[in-house]
């Protein structure tokens, strides 16, 4: 057995001109602005491939770049700023923020209508309650590229290792809507393999080169790569692909996978909060 890929740069690209056609036909384009606080050289990168995804539909987009030192308040203040402005119809900030700044306390500042990476705790709420507006761009760009590759959910064991508001939360609500059954691991879970072995579905989001080996994967399960390290070789993610791509039915290459869904999700979250305003 040789996996089939899932392809997210392809469906990525497909849902790009979707969204192009979309936002030609509007009289005012979306705005999206990026606060970037210290000048980490990967958070630049993210918003730089950001920025450029914006261009490519017709969404303008600016970078509001803020120095590390600057305090919990003023940041507040900032997007306080930015959720009273009316040609600002999408907030995103860049994460991780430095250490003396609360993260929860400064996502929760964004006005939920403006919350393309779908991270306010109102968003994650609605979320729970069952219902989608702004959604984790990780999270729903996983989901939009198995949907596309028509891959059943209902009744399906999906395992996921991660636990964050990025991924692991937000997709386990997601899947949990879905009826999926759904196991989320971490770095406390005993057995793992155990665990995995179990998963139709498993999705890894740990940053750890070569973790997933076949050994800890069932015979044509679904293989969802979310993580991502540079080494020697280059940019790679969790997985064996070489080992595990003889096993699973379907797995997702790492360049090439979840992170162009997941800038394709940020760009519809960009569209649709501007319908909100």
């Amino acid at each position: 057995m040789t996996a089939t890929l899932l392809d997210g740069k392809k469906v990525a690209q497909h849902l790009q001109q979707e969204l192009k056609k979309k936002i030609q036909r509007l009289k005012k384009k979306p705005h999206l602005v990026a606060v970037l606080v210290g000048d980490d050289p990967l958070s630049t990168l993210y918003v730089n491939t950001k920025e450029k995804a914006c261009a490519i539909v017709g969404i303008t987009s600016s970078k509001k770049q803020l120095p590390a030192t600057i305090s919990e308040q003023e940041l507040i203040k900032t997007i306080t700023t930015l959720n009273t402005d009316a040609s600002v119809t999408g907030i995103l900030v860049q994460l991780p923020l430095p250490s003396h700044i609360n993260q929860t306390t400064i996502l929760s500042a964004i006005d939920p209508k403006k919350d393309v990476d779908g991270m306010t705790p109102f968003q994650l709420g609605t979320l729970a309650l069952g219902k989608e507006e702004l959604v984790s761009c990780t999270a729903k760009g996983i989901l939009t590229l198995l949907d596309f590759y028509k891959i059943p959910l209902q009744g399906k064991h999906v395992v996921i290792i991660n636990h964050s508001i990025l991924i692991g939360k937000p997709l386990s609500l997601l899947l949990l809507q879905r009826n999926a059954t759904v196991t989320v691991c971490h770095a406390y879970t005993q057995n793992l393999e155990t665990l995995t072995l179990q998963a139709d579905i498993l999705i890894s989001g740990v940053g750890k080169p070569a973790f997933i080996k076949a050994s800890m994967v069932k015979k044509g399960a679904v293989v969802v790569d979310v993580g991502i390290s540079k080494t020697a070789k280059g940019i790679v993610g969790d997985v064996d692909f070489k080992e595990v791509s003889a096993k699973a039915s379907f797995i997702t290459p790492v360049p090439g996978g979840v992170g162009p869904m997941t800038i394709a999700i940020l760009l519809q979250n960009t569209y649709e909060a501007s319908t909100y305003q």
